[in-house]
């Protein structure tokens, strides 16, 4: 095979993917509901916010990745300057292996959440399956605490569909997919909150 040929397979295999991922979106935001959660979700990370209350978030992998940005959004600058959110991240390897290790990986998020967790937080949980089991006793743990819960999930919910308060459910088969939507939320969700909180 020449490398020309290769490169045609590679970019049609390329473009296809991006087609997915656009089509996926399409379907993603098709659905008005998303845009009314997010709007809802905002008013109430504003208004804990403004009581004192902070931003906790959690996930598993490319999940983690996401919600370590998604914090740095807030807590730092998303498109234009204005005061620090409180937003904190699941992310530090000391809590995780030292938790992991004693507990089991299943507790690494619900010990954290039972240290940290306060009734006005909220707890953004990702999970693509919506079956993750550090996940699911994560919210357990929320949910006696007070907090609200948001959920971002992929396929059909899995585990964590009915629960929560505010549930997003990304169309899409594979993980990369569901993340690229959740992220788009997420990035939505940021703008959301400064627009709740006066800040543009």
């Amino acid at each position: 095979m020449s490398k020309s040929t290769h490169s045609i397979d590679q970019a049609g295999i390329i473009g296809q993917e991006f087609i997915d991922a656009a089509r996926l979106a399409s379907v993603f935001a098709a659905d008005e509901q998303n845009a009314v959660k997010v709007a809802h979700l905002a008013g109430v990370i504003a208004q804990s916010v403004s009581n004192g209350g902070k931003v906790l978030a959690i996930g598993n992998g490319g999940s983690c990745a996401d919600a370590i940005h998604f914090c740095e959004e807030l807590t730092g600058r998303y498109r234009k300057d204005r005061p620090s959110i409180p937003a904190i991240v699941c992310a530090d390897p000391g809590h995780i292996t030292c938790t992991a290790n004693d507990y089991g990986f299943d507790q690494v998020f619900s010990r954290w959440i039972e240290g940290l967790g306060n009734e006005n937080d909220v707890l953004i949980a990702m999970s693509t399956s919506g079956n993750s089991e550090n996940i699911v006793k994560a919210v357990e743990v929320a949910r006696d605490r007070g907090l609200h819960i948001a959920l971002f999930l992929g396929k059909d919910g899995g585990k964590l569909r009915t629960k929560g308060d505010t549930r997003f459910v990304a169309p899409g088969e594979t993980a990369d997919r569901i993340q690229e939507l959740h992220m788009l939320a997420l990035h939505s969700l940021v703008g959301a909150i400064e627009r709740a909180l006066g800040y543009c």
